[in-house]
């Protein structure tokens, strides 16, 4: 399934490994499984098969019923996953009263996370994080995004928070989107490999998606041990982001190492995830046009927080938290099989 969209535009032949084709003139083309599989180890840089990743989101799913469930109890009153989910959709006291508002509860939630970053990183950022609003433009297309600062220091890192039709939005993810783009998430990530001195361009610049996008989702729930979250409302939202990412370790692998329909996925997402019809039929699309892609998100964050245990494993009470921030975020970008070295030789002592 992962190759089979480009079979109309290439003179080729697909069969089985090892089979010659029978046709004169046509090349000999691997499986659909191989490829996908060779896909997900150069998206997510690690060697987790499709059927690990399968279970793995699958097990995720589940263990975030019970975070729903205690949570929204708090919240709520809520007695299930499905009521909570429920009653995140539809209560209009969880959408925006307007732009303003938005672009608030941004900033405070960026001031929050950097007067409490000390605490818990040895290197911070030299500029802080600006947010500003989505550029009408490109506002329709996307939800939220951050852009690294200029290289000759021209130009802040900034946080670009959507507030396009915000009356229609949900705002109770709006403090764990901004942990993740902005602090701790990729402001710290990006810019603080930006100036580290000695590190090459290729090093601070490299478009990593396991290590960049991993560390973002490592942030969002960094920022709980953190005590930053207002309240219970945007406690679940930091499960809703988790809920889509590992909604994808199960959808990616359904389409393409178990022969899912894209209905199939499309019932999978809206059952499991708290994402608009809008986004489900979007990201479906996308896991079909993208194979492997997706994956490369929830593996990340899992990837480092496996580190970050097993360090405090080894090290014991000479576990030093902010010590471990400054290795995975000052050595740019890298590979988690990378960086499992890294980590691998600091707790060595090496």
């Amino acid at each position: 399934p992962a190759f089979a969209r480009y079979r109309d535009v290439v003179d080729a032949e697909v069969v089985p490994r090892g089979r010659p084709s029978e046709k004169p003139g046509l090349c000999w083309l691997p499986d659909g499984q191989a490829v996908y599989a060779a896909l997900s180890r150069a998206h997510t840089t690690t060697e987790r098969t499709p059927e690990e990743l399968h279970r793995t989101g699958l097990e995720l799913i589940e263990r975030l019923a019970d975070e729903y469930v205690e949570i929204g109890s708090r919240a709520f009153g809520a007695t299930s996953v499905g009521e909570v989910r429920d009653r995140l959709r539809t209560d209009p006291a969880l959408r925006w009263r307007g732009p303003e508002e938005v672009l608030a509860v941004a900033r405070n939630a960026v001031d929050r996370a950097e007067r409490a970053a000390p605490g818990w990183f040895r290197r911070v950022p030299a500029g802080r994080c600006a947010v500003e609003p989505v550029p009408d433009s490109e506002a329709p297309r996307v939800t939220a995004y951050y852009v690294r600062p200029a290289l000759d220091g021209s130009r802040p890192g900034t946080y670009f928070a959507n507030t396009y039709r915000a009356e229609e939005r949900d705002r109770f993810t709006a403090e764990a989107v901004a942990f993740h783009e902005a602090v701790p998430g990729h402001h710290f990530q990006l810019a603080l490999a930006q100036q580290v001195q000695g590190l090459p361009p290729l090093r601070r610049l490299a478009d990593i998606t396991a290590h960049i996008e991993g560390w973002a989702l490592y942030a969002e729930r960094l920022a709980e041990e953190m005590g930053l979250y207002s309240d219970d409302i945007a406690r679940l939202g930091l499960l809703a982001e988790d809920s889509a990412r590992a909604a994808r370790l199960v959808v990616d692998t359904g389409l393409h190492a178990r022969g899912w329909s894209r209905q199939r996925a499309v019932d999978f997402l809206r059952t499991h995830t708290l994402l608009s019809e809008v986004d489900i039929q979007t990201e479906a699309d996308r896991y079909i046009e993208w194979p492997g892609q997706a994956l490369s998100y929830m593996v990340g964050r899992l990837e480092i927080q496996r580190l970050r245990s097993l360090a405090e494993h080894e090290l014991g009470s000479g576990f030093d938290l902010g010590a471990f921030h400054d290795l995975v975020l000052t050595n740019g970008p890298l590979p988690m099989t990378a960086l499992a070295e890294l980590v691998e030789s600091w707790i060595r002592g090496t």
